[in-house]
């Protein structure tokens, strides 16, 4: 298994490459020139998603003809930062901390101004049902994985700018976001500035960078605000283990790759602040992943409830989920199952990886972002593991 990882992260790196790591993403359809050419409906919201959907949901990719171009994502970026992280830790080479300057440097070219610190949105305006975000609004999501990776960076090279602009997040997180409080003074993060949704994995996302930034900086401040919002997702727990996406009526499902997003949030939190009293949240949580979204052959499920479609991120999530709460070795032989049936029925010939299986058919669009980012995140955690 392990000549047969190796040969499919070898085959995308060789595809990412070739690429520039620029790429198409599930959700640039407003970024279409077509699109834009008809102001009655680029105004109009509903037209909008619609418009988003149609190139989401397509297993035809329509971007060539509708004039959109591939670019850099930022949260791309920071992903594939991280992956060359884990990389040079267990193989250090010039050519991987070439790469790492190569990321960080496009990174800072990538930050949204005029906000209180460094943040990150992603290339298209986005207009989902809770919440429209205009092109480059910064996200709790895209910027705590930026910031994560620079700080993953920051542990190789020692540069003090790399930790200096991850702790700049951290008033982004603390000024920029609004906050959602429950009876207690526990609170979660908004998504981004321009709402005030709950979403749980968003929220922690914020929460953990705070925890790790804190574990350098000893900054009570980002540890005191982190737990707060790590409770009050803790406390949305469903009894058996689960959370469903959000609080909002359409927020209620629930989900493979999020629930990942949780675990691993809770558990860096309770790493990096020593309080281990979270501990039976997570330990509850994983029971019912592990236990709800994959199959006996290796089939990593995106609800609970439902097989299709099965997105790339399932696998990838895995891979960092286990690694993150140190159940590597326990789920080994789930974790090979699952990497052999996404390479058999989600990796192409020409090294990228699919978007999504569905029940009646295939979407193969190369998303840079969403598919190729992640598998080579997950691939480059599962190597530093292995060694």
């Amino acid at each position: 298994m392990h000549t047969t990882f190796q040969a499919s992260f070898q085959k995308l790196v060789v595809f990412c490459e070739k690429e520039q790591f620029m790429g198409y993403d599930p959700y640039d359809g407003l970024n279409s020139r077509l699109f834009k050419s008809i102001p009655v409906v680029k105004n109009n919201r509903l037209a909008r998603i619609a418009w988003i959907q149609l190139f989401k949901r397509s297993p035809i990719n329509l971007r060539k003809v509708a004039g959109i171009k591939k670019e850099y994502n930022a949260k791309a970026l920071g992903l594939f930062l991280s992956g060359y992280c884990h990389l040079y830790k267990s193989n250090p080479s010039d050519a991987y901390l070439q790469q790492i300057r190569f990321f960080t440097e496009k990174i800072h070219d990538q930050i949204s101004p005029g906000y209180s610190g460094a943040c990150w949105g992603y290339n298209f305006d986005w207009e989902a049902r809770a919440f429209f975000q205009p092109k480059n609004m910064p996200t709790v999501v895209a910027s705590s994985f930026i910031a994560n990776g620079l700080l993953d960076a920051f542990e190789i090279t020692g540069e003090q700018q790399l930790l200096t602009t991850a702790r700049s997040t951290c008033d982004f997180i603390l000024k920029d976001l609004n906050r959602t409080y429950d009876n207690e003074g526990n609170f979660s993060f908004s998504y981004s500035p321009a709402d005030k949704s709950v979403v749980f994995n968003a929220s922690l996302l914020g929460a953990k960078l705070l925890a790790r930034t804190y574990s350098f900086t000893k900054e009570e401040t980002l540890l005191d605000e982190a737990r707060k919002a790590v409770v009050f997702c803790c406390n949305y727990q469903q009894p058996n283990g689960a959370w469903s996406y959000g609080t909002l009526p359409f927020h209620q499902w629930i989900d493979n790759f999020h629930t990942g997003y949780n675990l691993e949030c809770i558990a860096d939190y309770i790493r990096y602040s020593g309080e281990h009293q979270y501990s039976n949240y997570v330990e509850k949580g994983f029971d019912y992943y592990i236990k709800n979204f994959f199959t006996t052959e290796g089939i990593p499920k995106y609800y609970n409830n439902s097989v299709y479609p099965v997105d790339i991120h399932t696998p990838s999530q895995l891979v960092i989920t286990l690694y993150k709460l140190d159940k590597f070795e326990d789920h080994k032989q789930l974790l090979d199952k699952v990497l052999n049936w996404t390479i058999v029925h989600m990796q192409s010939e020409k090294g990228y990886f699919y978007y999504q299986v569905n029940k009646y058919f295939t979407s193969r669009i190369p998303y840079m972002r969403w598919s190729q980012a992640w598998m080579f995140y997950a691939y480059s955690v599962y190597f530093s593991k292995k060694n």
